[in-house]
């Protein structure tokens, strides 16, 4: 039996999953967890910022790949996907310089007027059909070029590029994370020479770009010796939202909303849109599979709702939470998608100044999913205005897909059929494309097939 082994990282807290073919379906387990989340630590530039620590990170991937030697489902192959945007910077020695910012830092507030100084925000998206948003890769790398950062640098890899590199000494960019930064070419699906040359990036970070299901190399001796096998090292889609959709049981094109901190709200397309009317609603172009695009937008998503059960000492579950706020259902608006919700010192403060008054926790857990369902209702629209489609279904994936209120919340406004699942839409779309890689799997299409036979979907 061939085992497939997807390390899934998001900003909260990773998980490892093995998955096998049997009898037309596939058949996961989870054999490993931890935590994660950003730091507040001296930075590169010695001044306080928010940080990934890759060296733990990578010793938890480590972890999770002993654990599958000694649950005796040893894998013939691993890939890693985690959220886009942020990266490691490769020195001569083959070591991150400075360690790995997280998106969330504020950084990039100087250097965003500065990169729209010497390119407009209208140029860059016409180039890369990527929406503003102000973690973009683009606006990062400005500061690392001004701190000497970039100087020191021999290569720039994406963060599941970089544990790729460290388990297999091979350094490969891959396609769909890469589109996250801002910097390739929707057109020509390579990185955009001119927007390089013109803000000054050393052009030697910037390799070719490999598809999902390209094989990175095999684990290095030093590696192999700690978790006590050789295994391959295959590309997933590694950006985390573009593995969650391959995962989708999309009928030709139609919606999803990929719903777990992040909600992204989008459309598969052949080609990228770069109207002014795209760029106006906010839309963005991500890379996938084949050079095809999601047609998506950011939405806050259960971000704001992790961090209020966070600060009220996470006493409540997520179904606590739901419940409480079925409740108390109350009409307060807030739009969720404003700057000020992105990293407050405190969200219920944050929510409660909104609204002019002090919510109890079932208000505010409401308030937070019944906005969030206004604005997938908004974004639906503009998806099909950009695109000139009318839309009948919705296809909600991720952990959010469990949330039962805001899915009825969702079909409340849309006025969508809603179809459900499957939660851990990630990790499978991960698997999936190991397997096409490998051939175990013909192509997107049938895997897509076999997750609609082995794994929930439900319909509203």
């Amino acid at each position: 039996m061939r085992y497939y082994l997807a390390i899934d990282i998001g900003a909260s807290s990773g998980r490892h999953i093995v998955a096998h073919l049997e009898n037309g379906k596939m058949i996961t387990e989870e054999i490993y967890r931890f935590q994660n989340g950003p730091e507040n630590k001296v930075a590169y530039d010695g001044e306080k910022h928010l940080t990934w620590d890759p060296d733990r990170l990578f010793a938890e991937i480590l972890n999770g790949l002993k654990k599958a030697k000694e649950v005796g489902k040893i894998p013939y192959s691993v890939g890693i996907d985690t959220w886009g945007v942020d990266y490691a910077l490769i020195g001569e020695d083959g070591k991150a310089i400075g360690g790995v910012y997280c998106y969330r830092d504020a950084r990039t507030d100087k250097t965003i007027p500065q990169v729209h100084g010497i390119l407009p925000f209208e140029e860059l998206y016409a180039k890369t059909g990527i929406q503003f948003a102000s973690f973009n890769t683009v606006y990062q790398l400005l500061h690392d070029k001004q701190t000497g950062r970039m100087e020191k640098a021999k290569a720039l890899l994406m963060l599941p590029d970089y544990f790729h590199y460290r388990l297999t000494g091979v350094k490969k960019q891959e396609y769909t994370n890469a589109t996250t930064t801002g910097m390739v070419n929707a057109k020509t699906h390579t990185w955009d020479e001119e927007i390089l040359e013109k803000l000054g990036y050393k052009k030697e970070l910037f390799g070719e770009l490999s598809q999902p299901g390209t094989e990175v190399g095999e684990f290095t001796d030093e590696v192999a010796s700690f978790v006590g096998y050789k295994a391959k090292v295959v590309l997933p889609a590694t950006h985390d939202t573009a593995s969650a959709v391959l995962a989708a049981p999309l009928s030709a094109q139609t919606p999803y909303i990929s719903s777990g901190t992040w909600s992204l709200l989008g459309v598969e397309q052949n080609f990228a849109h770069t109207s002014e009317a795209a760029r106006e609603a906010g839309y963005s172009n991500e890379g996938s599979v084949k050079n095809t695009f999601r047609l998506q937008i950011n939405i806050m998503g259960l971000w704001m709702i992790q961090q209020v059960r966070h600060e009220l000492g996470d006493k409540y579950s997520f179904a606590e939470l739901a419940d409480m706020a079925r409740a108390n259902p109350v009409d307060d608006e807030i739009n969720v998608n404003e700057q000020k919700y992105m990293a407050p010192e405190s969200m219920i403060d944050a929510i409660n100044e909104a609204v002019g008054r002090r919510l109890s926790v079932g208000e505010m857990a409401y308030v937070i999913y019944n906005n969030l369902a206004k604005y997938y209702d908004l974004s639906l629209k503009a998806l099909e205005g950009v695109t000139g489609e009318k839309y009948e279904t919705l296809n909600i994936i991720g952990g959010g897909s469990k949330n039962m209120l805001l899915n009825e919340l969702t079909a409340k406004y849309t006025g969508k059929q809603i179809i459900t699942g499957p939660a851990e839409g990630t990790a499978i779309g991960n698997l999936m494309m190991q397997m096409v890689g490998s051939g175990e799997i013909e192509n997107v299409k049938a895997g897509r097939e076999i997750i609609k036979n082995s794994f929930d979907i439900a319909q509203l």
